[in-house]
């Protein structure tokens, strides 16, 4: 079964919401209708309903199909002020809380905060920024998670290939404790796509081949690790040659579990997992899933301002999956 075949397996007619704040973009429209139509998620339209509508009518969608939403005129408004008041201990007026907001990824973001929607999906016409931001405020990370980070799943050969990189796309150099905690969510991320996580911390040295602070750092993040789960499968640090080529690993770290087997790779900051993801999909052949999200307390995407309708139908089905993960 290939990756999406098994996730809309696991999210099919189950209802859950996703909320969309960029719901005049073409193409969230265009993946919203699909996911409905396919019955994998229930979107939540967020925004002026009349441009919600003209803009679904000159697709040739029924905007009446959908959840729409407008922060000018939602009728549990004022719940929802207090709740962000609540949230914000004390950071944040009401006036402050009354114009944030109207701001619709504080809006989305509130929305699955207080239950309407089971995850957000935005980035298609906002910045990193301002989609992760109202998350970290509002939603923020799960207990023993300092930092979100994020992951990429690369896939090659029709799933027969299929592995988690992390991470690609937030932290640009996290501490030790800091890589052990990304480790952690990444295994629990590579379950959710049915790869059995083999965890590898990556460095440029491998079991001590290589004397310095920025190995050091991985070696003490693998330490962290296995005490924050002693029984994930993971080892470091490894070159990535010693964890992906069984017989470099066999020679390189002969008593590792992880070596030559790995399924996870951690990178030790972001200039490597960033560079490391697209050398493998455009010199490997690799598709390059994400960047998704993990340690949030409820699943919240990103996308691409580059993104199209596949990638926001993709990334959407992600996060109803994940909104299932404890």
């Amino acid at each position: 079964m290939e990756l999406f075949d098994h996730l809309k397996f696991k999210i099919v007619r189950r209802k859950i919401k996703i909320a969309f704040p960029e719901a005049t973009d073409a193409r969230i429209l265009g993946a919203a209708a699909r996911l409905k139509a396919e019955e994998l998620v229930e979107p939540i339209l967020i925004g002026n309903k009349e441009e919600i509508a003209e803009k679904a009518n000159a697709r040739g969608l029924n905007a009446e199909n959908f959840i729409i939403l407008d922060p000018e005129s939602y009728d549990g408004w004022d719940a929802m002020v207090e709740a962000f008041i609540e949230r914000r201990n004390g950071k944040a007026t009401k006036e402050d809380a009354e114009k944030t907001l109207k701001d619709v990824n504080y809006f989305g973001t509130m929305l699955t905060y207080m239950g309407f929607a089971d995850g957000m999906v935005s980035g298609a016409i906002h910045s990193t920024g301002d989609t992760v931001r109202p998350a970290l405020q509002i939603i923020k990370t799960k207990p023993g998670v300092s930092r979100t980070s994020g992951a990429m799943i690369m896939v090659r050969g029709r799933d027969q290939e299929k592995y988690l990189f992390a991470d690609c796309a937030i932290n640009v150099n996290p501490t030790a404790q800091e890589l052990a905690e990304i480790a952690v969510s990444s295994a629990a991320t590579a379950e959710l796509f049915d790869i059995d996580p083999k965890v590898a911390m990556m460095s440029f040295s491998t079991k001590g081949s290589a004397k310095a602070e920025e190995a050091l750092k991985v070696v003490e993040a693998t330490r962290i690790a296995h005490e924050l789960a002693p029984d994930l499968c993971l080892d470091g640090e490894l070159q990535f040659d010693a964890a992906y080529v069984s017989s470099v690993g066999q020679l390189k770290a002969p008593d590792s579990q992880v070596a030559g087997k790995a399924t996870v790779f951690v990178f030790p900051e972001l200039q490597s997992g960033n560079i490391g993801y697209k050398i493998a999909q455009r010199l490997g052949g690799f598709e390059a899933i994400g960047p998704i999200l993990q340690g949030l307390n409820k699943p919240v995407s990103d996308l691409s301002r580059g993104c199209n309708e596949e990638d926001v139908y993709k990334l959407s089905i992600i996060t109803a999956a994940q909104s299932l993960v404890d």
